[in-house]
């Protein structure tokens, strides 16, 4: 699985998680995606085959359904929550590398897929 990491996420995750040997990148590393709207990103992640982590729910949920409204399967989005992973704790990088490396090592196929990260 490919994972794209949406900029609310510091770009030390990415390095992390690709140490563990994952394919993943940060928007924050990205000049081409820093700053551009979500639409930009998801589209971005569907050209590219990429999942996308995100806390922006009330954004991502409703490109995602359009995906599946015009028969079309999105590739994929990991959904946090700030309450969850509070990006102001120090900890929540080790803790979300954690997640997500055990979540990645498991392949799920992420076509479609709108998984709620524990």
């Amino acid at each position: 699985m490919k994972l794209l990491l949406d900029e609310m996420w510091p770009p030390a995750i990415a390095v992390e998680l690709r140490r563990r040997g994952h394919d993943v990148t940060g928007v924050a590393e990205r000049p081409d995606l820093r700053g551009q709207p979500d639409e930009i990103i998801c589209a971005t992640a569907q050209t590219e085959g990429s999942t996308v982590l995100t806390e922006n729910v009330a954004d991502y949920l409703p490109l995602a359904a359009a995906y599946h409204e015009r028969g079309d399967a999105h590739a994929g989005l990991i959904l946090t929550s700030h309450r969850r992973y509070p990006r102001s704790d120090a900890r929540t990088v080790g803790r979300l590398v954690s997640a997500l490396d055990t979540l990645l090592s498991a392949e799920p196929d992420p076509i479609g897929l709108e998984y709620w990260l524990e």
